[in-house]
């Protein structure tokens, strides 16, 4: 059967004709789907029973399943595990915001990017994500909390990159005037450095916000804390930045996880700072969040503000991450696939 909720509204006009019925149905089905977050054909109360019979007989709606909710007892941060319609689940989070709630999605089950300080690739992937499996997390968080969600980020299981179609559909149905409309300049997604799916998303010209995970500023000792670095240089990564620059206009985010004695000195601001300046790139600081498997420690509080100032003084835009859900490992680098026994 075929996913009716990672059709685009064209796509379903489409398939709509081919079954000799009006096009205009297409705008109701997918108000059902994408606005009023139904999980059954018998939901569409608009749509004729034989239409409805027609459409379960061709179509399935992906219905993500809450498995589980943790609710941080430091901010209120929640982070969902959600089962997938093969078994398989993933985590997402959300983090609320004087501005707004924000969702932090899964792309993939797991990830084979095998960054040494991220709880996300232990064990790799095991297949990417749909469109539909990537909206639903976030309408399945809309039903739980009640509210509108205003910022979506692809920052959780996964490389975005590594399902660049998929992603790229998400992207475009979720900023879609027919579905929860949410502004592309309220969109982000994050990639450890992946440099073709850089480029090709420049050329899209969209007005996301591209997150770059940096975390180290020389070549050898970014090999040491990301596989990717082995095939793609720095060089390489920033001329694909300043690619996505000029292309689109929008500022980059340099992601960078500070670790104690590991990247954290001031030799490596300097080189961070350089490498901002030339990509146009707004830096955000992270210290590490704890992952058990990886024992790598959180920069101090001071060395953090002083590699911040170092940037500063560079001429660098630097920010430090409020990590949120920490206590419930929902933060950055610390989702995981996991199954509840």
């Amino acid at each position: 059967m075929k996913d009716i909720k990672s059709l685009t509204i064209e796509e379903l006009r489409s398939e709509l004709s081919g079954m000799g019925e009006k096009p205009f149905r297409a705008a109701q089905i997918y108000k059902w789907l994408h606005v009023k977050l139904v999980s059954s054909f018998d939901e569409m109360t608009d749509l004729s029973i034989s239409l409805r019979d027609k459409l379960s007989r061709e179509y399935s709606i992906t219905n993500v399943r809450q498995l589980d909710v943790q609710i941080s007892a430091e901010d209120g941060t929640r982070k969902y595990l959600f089962e997938l319609g093969d078994g398989n689940t993933v985590e997402s989070v959300l983090m609320r915001y004087h501005h707004g709630n924000s969702v932090c999605i899964s792309s993939q089950v797991g990830c084979r990017m095998g960054c040494k300080f991220c709880a996300s690739t232990i064990g790799g992937c095991i297949r990417s994500l749909e469109p539909s499996e990537m909206l639903d997390q976030i309408y399945k968080i809309t039903l739980d909390i009640g509210e509108r969600i205003s910022n979506v980020v692809i920052m959780g299981m996964g490389e975005p990159m590594d399902n660049l179609d998929n992603v790229i559909k998400f992207l475009n149905m979720i900023s879609d005037e027919n579905g929860l409309n949410i502004s592309q300049r309220n969109l982000t997604v994050s990639t450890c450095g992946l440099v073709p799916g850089i480029r090709r998303l420049a050329d899209l010209h969209l007005s996301i916000t591209l997150a770059i995970s940096l975390h180290a500023g020389t070549d050898e000792k970014r090999k040491k804390l990301m596989l990717i670095a082995e095939k793609y240089s720095l060089d390489e990564l920033m001329d694909a930045c300043l690619y996505y620059y000029g292309e689109t206009g929008r500022r980059l985010t340099f992601e960078y996880s500070l670790i104690s004695g590991v990247n954290d000195t001031p030799q490596d601001a300097d080189e961070i700072a350089s490498l901002a300046l030339k990509a146009h790139a707004h830096v955000n600081l992270i210290p590490v969040n704890p992952v058990t498997e990886t024992g790598f420690m959180p920069t101090s509080g001071k060395g953090t503000a002083s590699f911040k100032e170092a940037l500063e003084k560079r001429g660098v835009n630097a920010t430090v991450r409020r990590e949120m859900g920490r206590d419930i490992d929902g933060a950055c680098g610390q989702l995981r696939k996991r199954h509840l026994n």
